[in-house]
């Protein structure tokens, strides 16, 4: 196979991109303002991959990706022409992964990187006589913003998480800011929304500031409009969709540490929205947690909190129907 010159143009879904000697290494924040996410990156998630992707033009009929070797099992996916060809299985320690079989012919491939795992990417090749090149993502820009429950490592690859399936169903770009276990309505998290590209924003919240204690139904609401307002401080205009927390068996009725129930917060969740649509903001809208996954969803969270595989599909395909309705 033939080397092809790796450059940041061939990567989509990042925050940032850090040139480390041997690759390049995709972040889901400011990679140099690491220190200022605490803890350790908010919480070591933001170098994991979800949503992360490789986009190309090629007419090879085989593309492969190397890496320094994981640390974990991972997949990585590979969708062709805007539809998914191949999933590839890679165990702990290995570093390629090769995609074969495509159409004759130029295809656009768009290749996932791992939603559970990070990954530095050393090298692309083709086959030998062909050459590839960047390609473009020029659909409407999507950031979706949430907790474990949006970076879905459970789901059964990554182009199958609820966001990727949504994003393709809607034709956005996507930029998941999905954070397993942190997603407290974190203020750099805010700056770092309010100051990237976007046509569409989705925010997520609840769960883990129910399920850690971080905020009391004091200090939630104002925490919310903060973080709010932040983004807003420069994108005025643009479409913001707040969900509550999906059906969340005993949190139901069961109150945390500071006295918060999942109801309670999406009366939270529901009543700030409410609050700033009285205000004027006329492109932000509230949608309840429940519609996404309800109660009637519970054989799918096998540990009561996280959706398994078939879970994440059934949100991405609801979520799909309900974000653009007015």
């Amino acid at each position: 196979m033939k080397s092809v010159p790796l450059s940041e143009a061939f990567f989509h879904g990042a925050v940032s991109l850090e040139h480390t000697g041997r690759g390049i290494k995709p972040w889901r924040i400011p990679y140099r303002d690491y220190e200022l996410f605490p803890p350790d990156g908010i919480g070591g998630k933001a170098e994991i991959c979800a949503g992360v992707r490789l986009r190309l033009r090629t007419g090879s009929d085989a593309v492969a990706v190397r890496f320094e070797p994981l640390a974990e099992d991972a997949r990585l996916d590979c969708i062709a022409n805007e539809s998914l060809r191949f999933t590839a299985d890679i165990r702990r320690g290995e570093a390629k992964a090769v995609f074969s079989g495509f159409p004759e012919g130029a295809n656009i491939l768009e290749i996932y990187l791992p939603q559970n795992a990070g990954m530095t990417v050393t090298g692309l090749s083709v086959s030998s006589g062909f050459d590839a090149e960047p390609w473009p993502d020029n659909r409407p820009r999507w950031i979706a913003y949430g907790s474990s429950i949006t970076q879905c490592a459970d789901a059964s690859s990554p182009s199958r998480t609820w966001p990727a399936i949504a994003a393709r169903k809607l034709g956005f770009n996507l930029t998941c800011l999905g954070f397993s276990g942190n997603c407290h309505l974190e203020p750099m998290v805010a700056r770092t929304i309010r100051d990237l590209p976007a046509d569409f924003i989705s925010l997520c919240v609840g769960i883990n500031v129910y399920g850690a204690a971080t905020l009391s139904p004091r200090a939630f609401k104002p925490a919310l409009i903060g973080m709010l307002e932040t983004i807003r401080d420069r994108h005025a205009e643009t479409p913001l969709l707040v969900v509550s927390p999906i059906y969340g068996t005993v949190r139901e009725t069961e109150e945390n540490a500071l006295g918060f129930t999942l109801p309670a917060m999406r009366q939270d969740v529901r009543e700030t929205v409410e609050l700033l649509q009285r205000r004027g903001d006329r492109g932000i809208r509230y949608l309840d947690g429940l519609a996404l996954f309800g109660p009637e969803d519970a054989a799918f969270l096998p540990d009561g909190l996280h959706p398994n595989a078939e879970g994440y599909e059934r949100i991405g395909a609801r979520f799909a129907g309900l974000a653009m309705q007015e």
